[in-house]
């Protein structure tokens, strides 16, 4: 090469180190959205909102929260998954859009592993098998030992939903007969547990706190592979059925071909702001349990949790919605 060419070359190069790491100085530079899948006011929202604020101090620029719900998740996580990826739009994610969504016979056009990158996982929220007080099902081992020779209905918050496919993964690991019955949402299959119309049914945590103080519903175990710190009374499924686990998450997504150095800012941006206890505090008052794992784990655990998932679906039979 000429020494006149390589010359150029060499400024090039230079040239080309000092604009990224210009990039990596000054990101962030302006306002970082975050695009919450979820409605407006619960606990998903929630979590959005206060680590919104936090790692807003920590970048030193403003963090917004915009909500776009619909598809169960998918609808927010796609707009992500079109945004430029230059850290400055990133986005919710949680177990039914990221893991569950893509097996499905209808399944929305996001591909989670191709078109976003992991940055953190945030939380866990606590699901909870529910019988109801007159159902004769006092503890799991009772609903588990009737389930193996009789069919014993299940209540759900909605087909392929966590808290259908959680009872699902119950069913077909103790070998037992709980056929599924979807709901819209936790709060109705609550309602039909009380009033008898189903037995026993998977909902979320929050929605039958109440009901268990009063001794309306009975708490036969969460799905967390450990008790829930919400409510440490209530055993873990997995105290009785080993190795059972089946817990719904949350995490933070970016879209996918992010820089290395802009990730790496946003992931430990978002550790700092999950390790502060003020913030693992409000978590745990919005009724989810913080579960931090970096970019990697978050990775591999998505792996895993989209094969067992995987699985689990490819043996369902369709279930009309009530």
């Amino acid at each position: 090469m000429p020494p006149s060419l390589a010359r150029q070359f060499l400024c090039a190069i230079g040239l080309a180190t000092v604009v990224l790491g210009a990039h990596a100085q000054g990101f962030p530079s302006r306002p970082v959205t975050i695009i919450a899948p979820f409605a407006a006011g619960g606990s998903a929202d929630g979590i959005a909102r206060v680590v919104a604020r936090e790692l807003g101090q920590v970048l030193g620029q403003s963090v917004i929260v915009d909500n776009r719900p619909g598809a169960g998740g998918a609808t927010g996580l796609l707009l992500v998954a079109k945004a430029n990826p230059d850290g400055y739009t990133i986005g919710m994610g949680a177990t039914g859009a990221i893991v569950i969504g893509p097996h499905l016979p209808d399944a929305p056009p996001l591909n989670p592993e191709k078109q976003l990158q992991p940055l953190a996982k945030l939380a866990d929220i606590p699901l909870v098998l529910v019988s109801g007080a007159n159902s004769g099902y006092s503890n799991l081992q009772s609903l588990l030992n009737a389930a193996k020779t009789t069919e014993v209905p299940l209540g759900n918050a909605g087909q392929y939903t966590a808290h259908h496919l959680s009872a699902e993964l119950l069913a077909s690991t103790t070998q037992t007969r709980l056929p599924a019955v979807p709901y819209r949402g936790s709060a109705p299959a609550v309602t039909d547990v009380i009033g008898g119309q189903v037995p026993v049914a998977m909902v979320d945590l929050t929605s039958v706190a109440g009901h268990l103080k009063s001794g309306t519903v009975k708490a036969l175990g969460v799905t967390s592979p450990n008790r829930s710190k919400l409510a440490p009374d209530i055993p873990s499924i997995s105290e009785s059925v080993p190795g059972y686990a089946a817990p719904a998450w949350m995490g933070m997504f970016a879209p996918h071909g992010l820089p290395a150095d802009v990730s790496d800012k946003l992931a430990k941006g978002i550790q700092t702001v999950l390790e502060k206890p003020e913030v693992q505090a409000q978590i745990l008052n919005l009724s989810a349990e913080p579960a931090y794992l970096g970019p990697k784990p978050f990775e591999t655990f998505i792996k895993a949790e989209s094969r067992r998932w995987a699985t689990v679906i490819a043996g369902l039979p369709k279930q009309p919605q009530k």
